[in-house]
């Protein structure tokens, strides 16, 4: 899959086998070309969090701050218990509020992020994130993008994704 930004392109690897309710949910948002026009619009840092928080590296996009608002159902949680990825240094995973509330947004791990695993320390609720695919190319993109101005936690302004597309 190839992330066309205004910064560079990505390119990720998806695992199906892994993680297939995951991969299968983000191919659909990409087959409805959902991804035109959305954006990288946050950014978690260690200067931006509370001192008190466990700490978290990452970009994360999606269509929180487009225009676009479509109804899309839960995507069922693969747990990095389950599939074996481990929030590692370039792992793409799918951002939630409670277990099977994923949709559209996704974040990329900037270093490893151990809390987003299983049991980590980041969920409250120990279930951790979906993990469904790794950046193969353009890691130096993402940390051009992770190093970008932004405003309690939000880049200002938001980084275009043009679009994300099948290789």
């Amino acid at each position: 899959m190839e992330i066309s930004t205004r910064q560079g392109d990505i390119i990720i690897e998806l695992y199906p086998d892994k993680a297939p309710k995951t991969v299968a949910a983000f191919l659909s948002y990409v087959e409805k070309d959902l991804y035109n026009n959305a954006s990288f619009y946050r950014v978690l840092n260690d200067e931006n969090q509370p001192s008190n928080a466990a700490k978290a590296n990452l970009i994360q996009g999606g269509l929180y701050r487009s225009k676009k608002t479509p109804d899309l159902a839960g995507v069922p949680h693969e747990t990095t218990k389950q599939s074996g990825i481990l929030h590692k240094d370039g792992v793409v995973s799918l951002a939630r509020l409670e277990p099977g509330t994923a949709t559209a947004e996704f974040f990329i791990c900037v270093g490893d992020q151990p809390g987003f695993d299983f049991g980590g320390a980041n969920n409250a609720d120990g279930q951790g994130y979906a993990a469904f695919g790794r950046v193969i190319k353009g890691l130096d993109i993402v940390r051009k993008i992770y190093n970008l101005p932004e405003d309690n936690q939000y880049f200002d302004p938001p980084v275009p994704i043009f679009d994300i597309k099948k290789l």
